[in-house]
């Protein structure tokens, strides 16, 4: 088991953003009639009593039934994702149901096929809310259908848990009562904890144990895209926060430009690079730092931690990698937090092989993880003794983090809708025996929150 744990940490840490939302609305009934003038003060006060006696909005829940769904891909060039997400998170639902369910209700998990495409991602999100009857969306999928439908969601107020995309439509900074609640890191949040890492942690210098000196000129580059600018907007918030603005020297990369990009930043004499952009082009940065030999410490996104994107071969001590990372096997929780999944997907109705090919899967991970917020939720509201719709659902979410498994915390107390902000650091690293090569990220720091990284 133990070193079943070692390989779902090694598929972990790579990118359970797989690919890769706005101001918070609420859905407004207009006059009938907008010359009808209400003069009379007592009518005008009992309409406010009426409105608040109003029942919060509920649907698909019965007495005997909770009615969730999604679409997904599942078919088409991203069902190798779409598959595993929707098993697992079906796997979870089958483990719940099997042990009587929440409050003796039964969960019934709708799914369509939306090929990754906007537009039907739109109709079937409107097919499932409208016509289903679903309570909650749960694991929304990719890029185009939560960036086609984040404003349907808010104006329907319908509860979605966990996007499946790390784009900073999904990110909020306070809006309580949101019915938008992304778990997985927001780009936005991963340029953050990025940042505040170069600003606060001890470990740098000789012996990795000095601060970046608070006049050292701070590299960046980005590529312009979704996640290249989503990971800046992070990075400019945070050196903004910390009074670092100034400090910062960005520049674009693109085909044909990284070498001209890095060399701007050495002639510069920048301290330390930060890289705002997913696994192909980080691949290309490492090329560029490679060759301008500019020999300082780099840090990126969570979805670099993968050792195919370094070449060993050209690897300096001296340009230490470091990365993010929101899952962690490795300590007690989360040895425990995996067995339990791994449990899960053994019980799922799945062949062998499947089940066996699931347990080192990020994105059946993905989708347990998920779940098992979703369900969370649910827990609260009934150990509350509250009664099951929309409100009360939403304002349990917002009582305080909840344990993500085999990772931090999310919360979304106080309107907080910024993902995952607790990571641990990791840092590559390669040994060489009788001509055999193994390479790997080691946390050289725990997973901590946003916030206390920022005291440090």
């Amino acid at each position: 088991m133990k070193r079943k744990m070692r390989l779902i940490a090694l598929v972990l840490v790579l990118a359970l953003a797989f690919t890769s939302f706005v101001g918070c609305s609420r859905k407004v009934d207009p006059d009938t009639d907008g010359n009808n003038q209400q003069d009379d003060q007592n009518k005008d006060d009992d309409k406010k009593d009426d409105d608040n006696k109003k029942p919060s909005k509920v649907q698909g829940v019965t007495d005997t039934e909770i009615v969730i769904g999604n679409t997904a891909a599942v078919s088409g060039a991203f069902a190798f994702v779409g598959v595993p997400f929707n098993d697992a998170i079906k796997a979870v639902i089958k483990q719940v149901n099997e042990a009587g369910g929440i409050g003796g209700r039964q969960i019934k998990f709708v799914t369509y096929d939306d090929g990754f495409n906007a537009a039907t991602g739109m109709s079937l999100t409107e097919k499932l809310v409208e016509e289903d009857k679903i309570f909650a969306l749960v694991g929304h999928f990719g890029t185009p259908t939560v960036s086609a439908t984040i404003d349907y969601i808010q104006q329907y107020e319908v509860p979605m848990v966990y996007a499946a995309t790390g784009i900073n439509d999904l990110y909020f900074e306070k809006s309580p009562g949101n019915p938008v609640m992304a778990v997985q890191p927001i780009y936005k949040t991963d340029g953050r904890v990025m940042a505040a890492r170069v600003f606060h942690e001890a470990i740098f210098g000789a012996n990795e144990n000095e601060k970046m000196p608070q006049d050292a000129k701070i590299g960046v580059l980005y590529l312009n895209d979704d996640a290249g600018n989503g990971i800046l907007e992070g990075i400019k918030a945070q050196a903004e926060k910390d009074g670092r603005t100034p400090n910062l020297i960005i520049e674009a990369v693109a085909e044909g430009t990284y070498s001209t990009a890095v060399q701007k930043l050495k002639d510069q004499g920048v301290s330390v690079v930060i890289a705002a952009m997913n696994q192909a082009p980080f691949k290309e940065t490492l090329v560029a730092l490679n060759d301008a030999q500019l020999e300082v410490p780099v840090f990126t996104s969570y979805t670099n931690a993968d050792p195919t994107a370094v070449d060993h071969t050209k690897h300096s001590d001296k340009r230490p990698i470091y990365t993010n990372a929101w899952v962690d096997v490795l300590s007690e929780k989360g040895q425990n937090d995996a067995q339990a999944f791994v449990a899960a997907i053994a019980q799922a109705d799945l062949s062998e092989d499947v089940k066996t090919s699931y347990y080192t899967n990020s994105f059946a991970t993905a989708g347990y993880i998920a779940a098992v917020v979703f369900i969370e939720g649910l827990k609260r509201v009934e150990a509350e003794g509250l009664d099951l719709n929309w409100d009360n659902y939403i304002k349990v979410m917002e009582n305080g983090p909840i344990n993500i498994p085999m990772g931090g915390t999310v919360d979304f107390s106080e309107g907080k809708r910024w993902g995952i902000d607790s990571m641990s650091l990791l840092k590559y690293q390669f040994t060489e025996t009788n001509g055999e090569v193994a390479e790997t990220f080691v946390a050289v720091r725990p997973i901590e929150s946003l916030t206390e990284i920022e005291a440090k």
